[in-house]
């Protein structure tokens, strides 16, 4: 297996520094990640290395530019405006899904994506620009409903993960969201995982500081296994 960071660029010339990871025996499949809104962490390249482990071509993208990991301040501040306009996301993880279709042995037919957090809206924005990914997962995902019109345009499957418990992403916004995609006829599954807060894949969370934040094993593991069924319904086993 083979690592490391993979600087690529958007089309406005915007630098950019993933984390690419390549199985022994690649078989095409492949995996875009999207960050938490705090970039991209030693989290997101576990996780590509884990995918990588099982198969897949990964690239865990970088959203925010220059590979840059931001503290809670800064954070708080940047996310702001995609926050209340999730499509703003769409061209950085545009150049990431580019980069990744560029690397030897991909399959640009065999592409899915995840993402955390806000990293789940930035992976279901990429579905709604229309590109062939077939497959978005978001865990403890925010729920993007600004533009519902737009998700006509996905042409994958859209798995949501959710904690029941999650303050950030409460019943109501679950609701509107189920609302859209139903009315927009997408391809669409969302599973609740009982007594379980925002951020439950990610160990050591609760260092945060942020309320409603806690690791959860058990959702871990299942949310886990609920991706990988979806991956290989849509692409095949790698």
């Amino acid at each position: 297996m083979q690592s490391g960071n993979l600087e690529y660029r958007g089309a406005d010339g915007k630098r950019y520094v993933g984390f690419l990871v390549r199985p022994d025996k690649p078989s095409g499949a492949a995996v875009v990640i999207a960050h938490s809104a705090f970039g991209l962490a030693d989290h997101e390249r576990d996780f590509a290395t884990r995918l990588a482990q099982s198969g897949y071509i990964v690239l865990a993208a970088d959203y925010h530019g220059d590979g840059e990991l931001l503290a809670v301040e800064t954070m708080m501040t940047r996310i702001g405006p995609v926050l209340a306009d999730p499509s703003l996301v769409r061209p950085a993880m545009l150049a990431g899904l580019n980069a990744l279709r560029a690397q030897d042995g991909v399959d640009s037919k065999r592409i899915v994506s995840a993402g955390f957090c806000f990293g789940g809206a930035a992976v279901f924005e990429l579905a709604c620009t229309g590109e062939d990914v077939k497959a978005a997962v978001g865990f403890h995902s925010s729920l993007p409903t600004n533009r519902p019109e737009d998700a006509k345009a996905i042409k994958g499957a859209i798995l949501m993960l959710q904690g029941a418990a999650d303050p950030m992403v409460p019943p109501e916004m679950r609701n509107a969201f189920e609302a859209q995609m139903n009315e927009m006829g997408v391809d669409w599954s969302m599973m609740l995982y009982g007594g379980t807060l925002h951020g439950f894949t990610m160990k050591g969370v609760e260092r945060s500081g942020f309320p409603g934040v806690a690791y959860l094993e058990r959702a871990d593991k299942r949310s886990w296994r609920a991706m990988l069924d979806l991956f290989d319904e849509k692409i095949g086993k790698p």
